[in-house]
């Protein structure tokens, strides 16, 4: 309008009969930011905005953010909308343009997906409105600022518990295994009296006493399954976003908590350098919170872990035999190699499954083609390591060490697999 209103009275310099013209342009010019002025700004409360979301955020998932939009203006506007997220997401595209019409009521919802825990902060919403003449833009600051805990992948957890609790595991990936065996432990034989099950009879015993002999069973016993997470350097490398550390924290508060639907008793043990957290096992009804709440506030170490320092506290403080699900990051065989004597102390008292990651860079560079020499010595080098990673799990398993090679995306899957197999065949 402005630009329109200069280019007639350039017209009007060299047309003489047009000057009045632009003076008119000028007037309605002013007229209309007036006017559009008045309608914007002398409704003290014209608009009206907030904010929900979850009083926790799930780290690697999608969280739904939602804005709650009110024009209380008698004509429609359209609203542009800028929600100061957290710097944490580095998002500078959340800019919205909403037309809205009179005293109407919008709902508008969009994503966002953490890759650290902690803290995070949202700041004001920021709303500029503007009405059909499009003079003039009203700002509206609703100091919405809220400080939100980010914790480990609950939304997993939960999807994963619905699933184990109506059987439908296999949709995601886990396997159904058979449970070999009764339900219930073996206890003694003894003589057969009126009411016992005929099933139970054990028909050699009976041969051997010469009267009728029946086996009895106690209910099986709860097993105790540690998650053991290695702080250490060699879980800081990322992976779609999230560290290695943060894949192995969301697949233990899965796998913890169908351990507590499979009656189990679920413990952490964490350590880097020195020992960290130990969360004793449990299945009391508050042992999943207690879980979610040790595992929030874990942190990446910087230095090499110790494991000696790890096998005398699971010596010291686990005396019954447990499945100990140890997630750590082996590169290397010699790196492997160094910690071996203390893996294989911890698996002459449990059941030892080690955890560790397959470089999906590395397979990424072996499955392309090789079109110049420099590109074949990659490729070698690569393919040397990934074989290094096989030769681990076969040393692993050599000695008793269950091992399970994983990518990071089917970490909590793989996880979930092999416990229910070991379970299954009543390993534990």
């Amino acid at each position: 309008m402005i630009s329109f209103c200069a280019i007639l009275f350039i017209v009007s310099f060299f047309i003489q009969r047009f000057n009045i013209i632009p003076y008119l342009a000028l007037i309605g010019l002013v007229l209309a930011v007036i006017v559009d002025y008045v309608v914007l700004f002398f409704n003290r409360q014209g608009f009206a905005a907030t904010r929900s979301h979850a009083d926790r955020l799930s780290n690697g998932d999608e969280n739904p953010i939602t804005l709650h939009l009110q024009n209380r203006y008698t004509i429609g506007v359209t609203a542009l909308i800028v929600d100061e997220v957290p710097f944490q997401f580095q998002r500078r595209d959340l800019l919205f343009k909403v037309p809205m019409m009179a005293g109407g009521q919008q709902v508008l919802t969009y994503q966002l997906r953490p890759v650290k825990r902690g803290v995070y902060h949202f700041g004001i919403i920021n709303i500029y409105i503007q009405s059909s003449i499009g003079m003039v833009n009203r700002r509206y600051k609703f100091r919405q600022s809220t400080e939100v805990p980010v914790y480990p992948s609950y939304i997993q957890m939960r999807k994963y518990q619905l699933m184990a609790i109506s059987n439908r595991l296999s949709e995601v990936g886990v396997k159904k295994i058979r449970r070999l065996g009764h339900s219930m432990e073996f206890e003694q034989i003894k003589e057969y009296v009126q009411g016992d099950d005929y099933r139970t009879l054990n028909w050699k015993a009976s041969a051997r006493k010469g009267q009728l002999m029946v086996n009895t069973f106690t209910d099986e016993k709860s097993q105790q399954v540690y998650c053991v997470i290695d702080k250490g350097r060699v879980m800081k490398m990322p992976f779609d976003g999230l560290s290695l550390l943060d894949y192995a924290i969301n697949a233990s508060l899965v796998v913890s908590n169908v351990a507590l639907l499979k009656q189990d008793k679920a413990g952490i043990i964490t350590f880097g350098e020195q020992i960290g957290t130990f969360l004793p096992a449990n299945k009391k009804p508050t042992q999943m919170q207690a879980i979610l709440e040790v595992l929030y506030n874990q942190k990446t170490r910087y230095l090499e872990s110790d494991y000696e320092q790890l096998y005398i506290q699971i010596k010291r403080n686990i005396s019954q035999r447990s499945l100990i699900m140890l997630y750590t990051n082996f590169e290397s065989l010699g790196g492997m190699q160094r910690q071996l004597p203390y893996l294989r102390q911890i698996a002459k008292n449990h059941l030892l499954m080690v955890v560790f990651f397959e470089n999906t860079a590395l397979k990424n560079i072996i499955q392309q083609p090789a079109l110049q020499l420099e590109d074949v010595y990659t490729k070698t080098v690569a393919e040397k390591f990934a074989f290094e990673k096989r030769l681990i799990v076969n040393e692993l398993q050599q000695h008793g060490i269950v091992s399970v090679l994983t990518t990071p995306q089917q970490l909590t899957i793989n996880a979930i697999n092999k416990y229910l197999e070991l379970k299954a065949r009543q390993a534990i």
